[in-house]
């Protein structure tokens, strides 16, 4: 069986780890299922407007830098959300083949204003490091999170937010919101911000990277200039907890080789059938 799938990369030409990881894990995936064929291909969406067509059957829309609502009106967001308008309406209809969807990051943002399931807003600081991630009662029984604890560590970037689930319109979808942020330890009042929603049994959507392993946490917290600023923005205790849990990779390692390999054993496995 041959697949394709499509990578959409809104990192707009920031160096990364992410998509190296997401490349990783579709490698992954084509090894495990001996008699299927994955090919993938990459889409620079914000930095060169390229957006795939609709005979992909599997896609990968990843994180990035910067404000969600940045490309407002511009040509490749207009592109972006045509592609979910007819991954959506495909999906709808029960002659039709399915397309698998998945959202990370900057991705989840998009989408949450895509679908109108909560409010996006800048946070009063910075998300920047490996943190807790809590399941809801919904997210216990998922399938793409089993295997994790709850709470489970995963990675996460980001200065906006999803906040304010609207319950109308996940109940109107058939989405379910699987996992929230932490507490905040300095003011309890302040919301959780949405970390995981199943839009659709082919649609998924993570806040959090669930495709970082240790080398890219490496990256990002082993170089001099990196730990500077973090000491800068939450201090040098902030940056203990984070050098820490680099010293249990398998914490993090647990969720790379779980989220997204379950959802894409669950794309082979039922494109397979279909």
């Amino acid at each position: 069986m041959k697949l394709k799938a499509a990578i959409i990369d809104l990192y707009n030409n920031e160096p990364n780890e992410g998509m190296r990881c997401i490349q990783d894990l579709l490698k992954e995936a084509d090894k495990r299922f001996e008699n299927t064929n994955l090919d993938y291909k990459i889409y620079e969406t914000r930095y060169k407007d390229e957006i795939p067509n609709i005979d992909y059957d599997i896609f990968i829309s990843s994180g990035g830098p910067g404000d969600p609502f940045e490309g407002l009106g511009s040509s490749w967001e207009n592109k972006y959300f045509n592609l979910l308008d007819n991954i959506w309406s495909i999906n709808q209809s029960k002659s039709n083949r399915k397309k698998y969807l998945f959202f990370i990051c900057h991705s989840f943002q998009m989408m949450v204003r895509y679908f109108e399931l909560g409010k996006v807003v800048e946070r009063e600081s910075r998300s920047f490091g490996i943190v807790p991630v809590f399941k809801t009662k919904e997210g216990e029984k998922d399938q793409i999170l089993g295997g994790l604890g709850n709470p489970f560590l995963a990675a996460d970037f980001r200065n906006y937010q999803a906040i304010q689930p609207n319950r109308e319109r996940f109940e109107e979808l058939g989405a379910e919101l699987l996992c929230i942020e932490d507490h905040h330890a300095h003011d309890a009042n302040l919301e959780r911000a949405m970390m995981a929603i199943k839009i659709s049994d082919e649609i998924f959507a993570s806040q959090f990277h669930p495709e970082a392993d240790p080398a890219s946490m490496n990256y990002h917290f082993k170089q001099p200039n990196k730990q500077q600023e973090v000491i800068e923005e939450y201090g040098e205790e902030k940056l203990k907890i984070m050098l820490d849990r680099l010293e249990t990779p398998e914490n993090i390692t647990l969720t790379r080789n779980t989220v997204i390999p379950n959802f894409l054993n669950k794309a082979i496995n039922e494109l397979g059938e279909s």
